[in-house]
């Protein structure tokens, strides 16, 4: 609670007026450091249950697309207030926080071997997909999660009780272009031959495929699990709003520590893993076949653009046996993804039902 109250400013004293000024995140009623409230969208006092709308300047906002050729000179450093970076020495995560705010322990990992990291301009945010979801139904949804996962132990799911949610806006990198990629491959036509059976006579195929990504998304974070992540999506950026500190209130933010031509190179391999399913399934449907083999595409990417936007999760962990499980919550869905303990006895039992059924099922047919 001191590091909420600042200044030795409590609930019954007045606020002075150099104190209202230091920053806009003060109650104005008791004094109260106000943290943003997901659920409705405003700033609220945690002591005196104040309300406070978030001024918003630009209504009709859309984050810019900034061209990837003039990145270095198109970025905004402007975090709006002054921050400091902050590294954990455990676990290497690196975290950005207001500068006149205590950080003495790792949102992740819990240690408190955490040093403020050298001055560097950060990148800021072009936008912000704000928290939809607060911690109780991050916690809610968790629960309803863990309880459809049918090889999770009981045991496991009853004392499943996750740790405090940590509210964090992770940094994510977002691509657009224009994708022209000539292609080969084989498709195939079934065949009847000699005795009722049929045999794939394959043909070889070319052609151009033309596709327009709209925001690849990257984490700029190397310590995230990329699985995880993946699990998390899709988050709507299109539901984004213009960056302001209000909204990180009461949140944390990690900064990236994948910069952003690191991350074009990971979006360009997210892209070609889209576009060879599309180029097979373009030539499924052209040839009318199911059998396509073989297919060998080169790109090319044009007009390429980009944005840097912060993203809402949740996060937190469970112990079971002795083993931490990690699990996040998407802030914006309330999408749920992360590992769980396996039984591997439900498993072996689920594993002799089916061969028992398909036993059953091959004698009654013979």
């Amino acid at each position: 609670m001191d590091e909420n109250y600042q200044d030795g400013i409590t609930r019954d004293q007045p606020v002075s007026t150099e104190t209202k000024e230091e920053t806009d995140k003060k109650c104005p009623a008791c004094g109260g450091v106000l943290d943003f409230n997901p659920t409705k969208g405003k700033m609220v006092c945690p002591y005196c249950d104040s309300e406070y709308e978030i001024e918003v300047e630009n209504p009709d906002f859309e984050a810019e697309e900034l061209d990837f050729e003039s990145a270095e000179n198109s970025a905004c450093y402007d975090w709006k207030l002054e921050t400091k970076s902050v590294v954990c020495k455990s676990c290497g995560a690196e975290t950005i926080y207001e500068a006149h705010e205590i950080a003495n322990e790792c949102p992740y990992c819990g240690s408190n071997q955490v040093m403020e990291a050298g001055a560097e301009h950060i990148m800021a945010p072009g936008g912000v997909v704000v928290f939809k979801l607060d911690a109780n139904k991050a916690s809610e949804l968790f629960q309803s999660w863990i309880k459809h996962k049918f090889f999770c132990p009981k045991l496991a799911k009853e004392s499943a009780k996750p740790k405090a949610f940590k509210g964090l806006y992770l940094p994510f990198w977002t691509f657009d272009c224009k994708t022209i990629s000539s292609y080969t491959g084989q498709y195939g036509v079934k065949k009847r031959t000699a005795g009722n059976n049929s045999d794939i006579k394959w043909y070889k195929t070319m052609g151009i495929y033309k596709h327009n990504f709209d925001d690849v998304l990257i984490c700029g974070s190397k310590k995230q699990n990329t699985s995880m992540l993946n699990g998390l999506e899709p988050f709507n950026t299109k539901d984004v709003v213009e960056y302001k500190p209000e909204y990180l209130a009461g949140f944390m933010a990690e900064r990236y520590t994948l910069k952003m031509h690191d991350a074009w190179e990971r979006a360009k391999n997210k892209m070609s893993q889209i576009l060879h399913q599309r180029i097979k399934d373009e030539i499924r449907r052209e040839h009318r076949t199911d059998y396509v083999r073989g297919v060998l595409h080169s790109t090319t990417h044009q007009n390429i653009t980009y944005k840097y936007l912060l993203l809402p999760v949740w996060t937190s962990s469970f112990t079971y046996n002795g083993k931490i499980y990690q699990f996040m919550v998407n802030g914006q869905t309330g999408k749920v993804s992360g590992k769980t303990p396996i039984s591997w006895v439900k498993v072996a039992f689920t594993v002799v039902a089916i061969i028992a059924i398909m036993t059953l099922l091959n004698f009654i047919s013979g």
